[in-house]
């Protein structure tokens, strides 16, 4: 007959002794072998992230949260796209009905949106928390989207424009900030994979138009003034539809998905309680353990710190204006290493900036120039375009299957993030320039298809690598100041246009200046990424 022995007290206490000893040991072995940057953050909050990153990594995981973090980071990104290419989808057709002097100040007063945006909720990430700014930005954009639909004129059309701008302007940076605080390092690589998103955005956006446009707009050649509302419907229908998408997508975020804020923030505010409790909640979700407790924290602190309640709502709000100063953005530059390259990142965001919405804000009036079939110019030009976004998936995809691609050993390597982003920059370069050769509608459909190939991977990478290299505390600030430049830049575009073009659309000199212009700016840029001194492949994000 068997037995069960049940522990004494004294036993108790001494395996609960053994268990603390062992705890204390794994904290003092993190402590001893963790690798200190000095990047522009304190020894503290760096030793408490490699518990973090350990933590997410051997036991949270990847689960159930993550994933639908994943798809509504993703649906984020996607809104993102569904506007910049919305726009360029309707300049055309609003041309046509409104008849402005120069149809580029739509784009234009997008992108001014698009700065304020990104500055204003960047910022903010760092100052009040991730989770706010993930869940407002689309509110506001999809708000402004629907009224955009019932635009009276140019004037009012182009002041929507602005407002969508301020809302989706900071989602995009944010969204991937805090993803990515929220996953392990093995796990980083999906962060390539939400540029997948990005493609699809573009994709229904120039489905969506293809049928409201392609049905729903005055003829071909109909004289620009002489089209009237209930003749092209078409554009609006389009809006009113991307609209209520973004604003659904608002309501998942916020109604139906418990998101949690960023532990990572939370201890760079000293909110360590908050931070512990967090991760409780998101392995409970999992179905995973944790070990991680407050003590750890502490004990690299140097003994339990002042307990204090979370701040309100209200004392938040107050607090923001006097915290915004240089203090997030001078450790940015806190050593050689990291000052040039901060400053080689945020000048390949502005190159790009430039570069992108100088072809891409355009890329419609640019096919339609190239369309023989004048008559059925419309649903040419709009299946060339889908078959263009459809592209720009795969093209994801690829980016991700390099980008942890390393082989060898010493300073090159083989894949990584730098030379992926670096390699399919150049390539994008390069196919614009053979687009501008491009003789036949076929050459014209290739190029475009292989450098939305290119273009899609290159903006995978980047949007992951510029996340990865920045540290928590101030990783909000960067990614708004890498937004703000990309936006700033993106607002010469239609000014090159303008200076390359008569009003009514017609080429001053060469028809493809702004091409050559957006080509040479990627191959630029392709040799700054090169230059970058830092890799994050294989690296935990601080």
């Amino acid at each position: 007959m068997s037995h069960t022995t049940i522990p004494t007290d004294v036993e108790k206490h001494s395996n609960e002794k053994r268990f603390n000893e062992k705890k204390d040991a794994e904290l003092d072995r993190i402590i001893t072998n963790a690798s200190l940057t000095g990047d522009g953050v304190s020894s503290a909050y760096e030793l408490k992230c490699h518990l973090v990153n350990k933590c997410l990594q051997e036991e949270i995981g990847f689960g159930r949260f993550q994933w639908q973090l994943f798809f509504l980071s993703g649906l984020g990104w996607m809104a993102d796209n569904l506007w910049l290419q919305g726009v360029a989808i309707v300049l055309g057709q609003v041309q046509t009905e409104f008849n402005p002097n120069r149809i580029e100040f739509a784009t234009l007063s997008l992108y001014v949106g698009l700065i304020v945006g990104a500055l204003t909720w960047g910022i903010l990430a760092d100052i009040i928390g991730r989770k706010l700014s993930f869940n407002i930005t689309l509110c506001i954009a999809g708000i402004f989207g629907l009224a955009s639909g019932g635009a009276p004129n140019f004037v009012g059309f182009c002041a929507l424009l602005a407002c969508i701008g301020f809302g989706i302007g900071g989602n995009l940076p944010v969204d991937g900030a805090l993803y990515l605080e929220h996953i392990p390092q093995t796990s980083q690589w999906t962060l390539t994979l939400l540029s997948a998103f990005w493609a699809i955005g573009q994709l229904v956006a120039s489905l969506l138009a293809w049928v409201f446009i392609g049905n729903f707009s005055c003829a071909s050649g109909t004289v620009a003034g002489q089209c009237a509302k209930g003749d092209n419907m078409g554009w609006r229908y389009l809006f009113l539809t991307l609209g209520a998408m973004t604003f659904l997508i608002f309501i998942f975020r916020f109604l139906i998905f418990n998101l949690e804020e960023s532990s990572k923030f939370l201890i760079a505010k000293g909110r360590d309680e908050e931070a512990i409790a967090v991760l409780t909640r998101i392995a409970k979700k999992n179905g995973t353990p944790m070990s991680l407790t407050l003590e750890q924290f502490q004990a690299i602190d140097g003994g339990p710190a002042v307990s204090r309640p979370p701040p309100t709502i209200m004392q938040t709000l107050k607090g923001c204006f006097s915290k915004v100063s240089f203090s997030h953005i001078s450790p940015l530059f806190a050593n050689k290493r990291l000052a040039i390259n901060t400053s080689l990142t945020l000048a390949a965001w502005a190159l790009i900036g430039l570069a992108y919405p100088l072809y891409n804000g355009f890329l419609p009036l640019y096919l339609a120039e190239r369309v023989a079939d004048q008559e059925n110019s419309i649903n040419v030009t709009f299946r060339n375009y889908s078959i263009i976004s459809v592209l720009g998936v795969p093209g994801s995809l690829a980016a991700c299957v390099i980008v942890d691609w390393t082989r060898g050993t010493g300073k090159f390597t083989f894949g990584g993030r730098k030379f992926s982003m670096a390699l399919f920059t150049a390539l994008t370069g390069v196919f614009l320039f053979l687009f501008t050769t491009a003789s036949n509608e076929a050459a014209v459909l290739g190029y475009n298809c292989a450098s939305g190939f290119t273009q899609n991977a290159m903006y995978g990478i980047l949007y992951a690598y510029t996340p990865e290299v920045f540290p928590g505390p101030h990783r909000g600030t960067a990614d708004a100041l890498a937004s703000a430049l990309n936006r700033i830049f993106g607002v010469l575009a239609p000014v090159i246009k303008m200076a390359s073009t008569t009003a009514s659309g017609e080429s001053t000199s060469n028809i493809n200046a702004p091409i050559y212009v957006s080509a040479s700016l990627f191959l630029v840029t392709a040799a700054l990424m090169m230059g970058l001194p830092i890799e994050t492949a294989g690296r935990a994000a601080l």
